[in-house]
């Protein structure tokens, strides 16, 4: 098991790479480690469900890759900071091939977050800043106990989804649409 430096405090996303803390998830925040329990069922579930109606529909249009929950995206460096989404979608054009084994440098076309109970909105709206400041197009934070989802784009507009909206791909992921109710 790799050992944070204790020098500076300052982890690198190779470090992170090769950490291994037992039922815990992390990420790096401009060099500092992050580490949380998993997340419950219900996040789960949910996280699935977007994460495989992205995938099939990316997949049916020929449009790029899907990538799972807590996928590690290197999107800063020096200090390093990884992130990881509950689920994101890669555009054929921009979709490293052959896959590399470690991090991808760079965001993810769309970036789904799946707020959890335990959740602090704070962080949630860290993770939406790095993801946009990175260079994605599109972030859905999802709420299931709220039953909403907020969409951000990168021109900076911002829509709240109630209950019986619908998830749209617009132009990030063209032709995705998902009613809310459906991931509940």
């Amino acid at each position: 098991m790799a050992e944070p430096p204790t020098s500076a405090g300052v982890v690198t996303a190779e470090e992170l790479l090769y950490l291994n803390l037992p039922d815990k998830q992390t990420e790096l925040v401009r060099g500092s480690l992050i580490v949380r329990e998993p997340p419950g069922y219900q996040h789960g579930l949910v996280a699935l469900e977007i994460a495989r109606l992205i995938a099939n529909h990316a997949a049916d249009h020929n449009l790029g890759v899907a990538v799972a929950a807590e996928t590690g995206f290197k999107l800063f460096a020096r200090p390093d900071t990884v992130r990881a989404a509950d689920a994101a979608f890669i555009s054929h054009g921009r979709a490293p091939d052959p896959p590399p084994t470690g991090y991808l440098t760079l965001a993810p076309d769309l970036a789904v977050e799946v707020v959890s109970p335990n959740d602090r909105a704070g962080e949630v709206q860290g993770k939406v800043s790095d993801w946009l400041t990175a260079g994605s197009r599109l972030v859905w934070v999802i709420d299931p106990v709220r039953r909403r989802a907020v969409i951000y784009r990168a021109d900076g507009s911002v829509a709240l989804l109630a209950e019986h909206d619908a998830l749209e791909g617009e132009d990030v992921l063209p032709g995705f649409g998902c009613p809310l109710t459906d991931l509940w």
